[in-house]
């Protein structure tokens, strides 16, 4: 006699047979191992951790906080000014301000032409600035002397008196002249050690 909601007492015959049918759907379905389920935690490393060297981020960090020391010496610094306004905003390399102190600033931008009277100030705020420093000779007169170079009394290139790390040709270089030349410091200062400065 059966009982409503009562399965019928199975033999141990009848276990024994569905317990071996249960065992084989168990292994029938786990040919294949499962999958991790840590398996999204590499993914997600990958997505979330940025492997560097030193070299590499502190490069990055000196090339986008530049402070420039602006030494305009004649007419090309007004296109140096002019490439701090609004119109060309070197404020987006970080460079916001222009410093009057050589302890604040690690780029000279050497615009005009050079005397020779003028040249043992130029040597000595070289000179006072922290290293690491680079220098930019912006202009025909601070590159070579331009159309003075003959004069007496005109240094025949800013690369006499300190070293020169980049040139921008012109007289005078145009404002975007100017920003081409700081881009080529910031590849400069990408490629540098900082072991072997």
């Amino acid at each position: 006699m059966e009982i409503e909601g009562h399965e019928p007492a199975l033999s141990a015959w009848n276990i024994d047979v569905l317990e071996g049918k249960r065992i084989e759907e168990l292994r029938v379905a786990s040919q294949q191992p499962i999958a991790d389920p840590d398996n999204w935690l590499g993914a997600e490393l990958r997505r979330n951790i940025l492997l560097t060297t030193v070299d590499y981020a502190v490069n990055w960090a000196r090339s986008r906080s530049i402070f420039p020391l602006m030494f305009g010496l004649a007419c090309c610094a007004f296109e140096m000014i002019a490439t701090a306004a609004s119109r060309f905003d070197i404020a987006r390399f970080g460079m916001d301000i222009f410093r009057w102190s050589p302890r604040q600033a690690d780029l000279m931008i050497v615009a005009g032409t050079i005397t020779w009277k003028m040249a043992p100030a130029v040597k000595l705020i070289y000179e006072q600035m922290a290293e690491p420093k680079w220098v930019i000779a912006m202009g025909a007169c601070a590159i070579s002397g331009g159309t003075f170079r003959e004069s007496y009394s005109v240094v025949p290139g800013l690369n006499r008196i300190v070293p020169v790390d980049v040139y921008v040709p012109g007289c005078p270089p145009r404002p975007e002249g100017l920003i081409h030349g700081i881009r080529l410091i910031h590849r400069k200062i990408m490629s540098e050690s900082i072991g072997k400065r």
